[in-house]
């Protein structure tokens, strides 16, 4: 009788012998990002425009034959009327010419590699600095975790746009030199730190919340058991457990990185001319609306198709990062 229960425990052994390895929190997700199409296609449009704006000098040498500040064709560039032509769809003068005769593709190329590095730049800043301090004060708490929280709400407390503009306008004028490090005024490092920095709150919160109740989990109370340090716990424990919400907010803070930049651009605090961007591009065009809309027009289509990709795709991300998500895994 005793050979019926030791014939199933066998059997039972043998079938999850035969079932397939456990899959991973980010293969998991992977799986689910596949199926989100829409995703994938907007981080193609995302990815397609990077590689556009990054081959700008290409471009520029070997198509267009006109750099993004020559003005040499102002002559063939204003039509009978005075204003700049429109688009020819030929290689030269592809998107039209601007004021001064300068070529608006080769200029739309150059700007959007002048503000997605601006974009790319500030995210780091932000993503690098945030996760930093938005640890430590959730972990370390008391003091350390008052005055990183006081300056936290110092800079929520006023609107990014109006404190990207008073830091952008201030340091435009003289630049900055701290000794180690001077960046004078029309550097596009100016405008990527005020963006970094900017936007440090908006990140560094939520992950110093989502600290606060991982320190009191009870894989961190073994950790401190072992005697490890604070800054080992951090590096170890915490910071990988956060890795789902800093993926989550890189693209959502790119984006907004490069509406910002457009912003300041567009108010003379960012860029500043005749170094071209799609800000400083809208900003040129928008006195001769209607006549030349193509100055306005083709630099803000092609931000809106940046931005819309970063968000959708960004939307894919986290909805694929999502534990709770309800989408269809499959092999």
């Amino acid at each position: 009788m005793a050979v019926q229960p030791i014939l199933a425990q066998e059997h039972l052994v043998a079938e999850l012998g035969e079932l397939p390895p456990g899959i991973g929190p980010y293969k998991l997700a992977w799986r689910r990002l596949r199926r989100n199409k829409v995703a994938l296609a907007f981080g193609g449009l995302f990815l397609l425009i990077v590689i556009l704006c990054f081959l700008a000098p290409v471009y520029s040498a070997d198509i267009a034959h006109i750099g993004p500040l020559d003005e040499t064709h102002i002559e063939a560039a204003l039509g009978p009327t005075g204003l700049p032509i429109g688009p020819t769809w030929t290689s030269h003068f592809l998107l039209g010419a601007d004021t001064n005769g300068r070529d608006v593709a080769v200029r739309l190329l150059y700007g959007g590699r002048t503000s997605l590095e601006i974009g790319f730049i500030a995210t780091l800043i932000t993503m690098l600095l945030a996760t930093i301090l938005g640890t430590i004060a959730g972990y370390m708490r008391g003091p350390t975790d008052g005055v990183i929280s006081r300056f936290f709400e110092l800079l929520w407390a006023y609107p990014a746009l109006l404190l990207g503009i008073a830091l952008g306008t201030s340091l435009q004028i003289g630049g900055i030199n701290l000794g180690f490090v001077t960046l004078t005024a029309g550097s596009i490092w100016v405008p990527a730190g005020i963006i970094g920095i900017v936007y440090i709150p908006y990140v560094g919160k939520p992950i110093r919340a989502q600290v606060v109740t991982l320190r009191e989990r009870e894989f961190v109370d073994a950790a401190r058991q072992q005697g490890l340090g604070s800054a080992r716990i951090m590096a170890t424990e915490i910071l990988p457990n956060l890795a789902s919400t800093i993926i989550v907010f890189i693209p959502l803070i790119l984006a907004n990185s490069i509406v910002l930049e457009a912003g300041l651009s567009y108010l003379g605090a960012g860029v500043q001319p005749p170094n071209p961007s799609w800000g400083t591009m809208i900003s040129d065009g928008i006195h001769l609306i209607p006549a030349a809309i193509h100055l306005t027009l083709v630099p803000g289509i092609m931000l809106v198709l940046c931005v819309l990709g970063v968000n959708v795709f960004g939307d894919g991300v986290r909805d694929a990062l999502d534990p709770r998500s309800k989408s269809r895994i499959g092999p």
